[in-house]
Parts: C-alpha cells; structure tokens; sequence
C-alpha cells in the first residue's frame, strides 16, 4: 500500500476510557503493538503498518489518517477493522 501522506497536527484522541477499541479513538500504534490487533490492521489495511512513515503517523489514529491518505485508506477499510475490534473479546 503506497500511502501518500500529508502531515499536520498529529495529536491523537485518547482511547476510549472503558477499554474498548475505536477507529476514531484509538492510536494505530495502540493497535500496532498487540498481536490480535495488529493482525486486523495487517489484514484490513495491507501496508499500514510497514509503511515507511509509520513512526510519523502511528500517534493518529485511523480516522485522523484517512483524509491525508489520499484515498488510500477507504471508508471501506476502517468500517472493516472497527468490525473486526468489536468482535474482540471485552
């Protein structure tokens, strides 16, 4: 996945404070770094967490990046990893 980046603000919104697991709450680098988690992005969002600015973007999270994506990250694709987090254990 070659996303095309623009960078602004990269202030991410805290997560959720019950626990659970948000597009557009969570860091992606909170999703990043736990296995299960990881594995959605790799599976909903092919490329995303090997592109090469992740260290740039991994603060935002996936809802924040969309728009500078240049199209690449779909609204598709985010309903598909927040699917994917629901259906994880509380």
């Amino acid at each position: 996945m070659g996303l095309t980046l623009s960078f602004g603000a990269l202030a991410a919104a805290p997560a959720l404070a019950d626990g659970g697991l948000s597009v557009e709450s969570t860091p992606i680098a909170d999703l990043a770094a736990k296995p299960e988690t990881k594995a959605i992005l790799d599976k909903d969002v092919p490329g995303l967490t090997a592109h090469p600015a992740f260290d740039q973007f991994k603060g935002m999270t996936l809802k924040a990046l969309q728009p500078m994506s240049g199209g690449q990250l779909t609204d598709e694709q985010i309903a598909a990893v927040q699917a994917d987090l629901d259906k994880l254990p509380k």
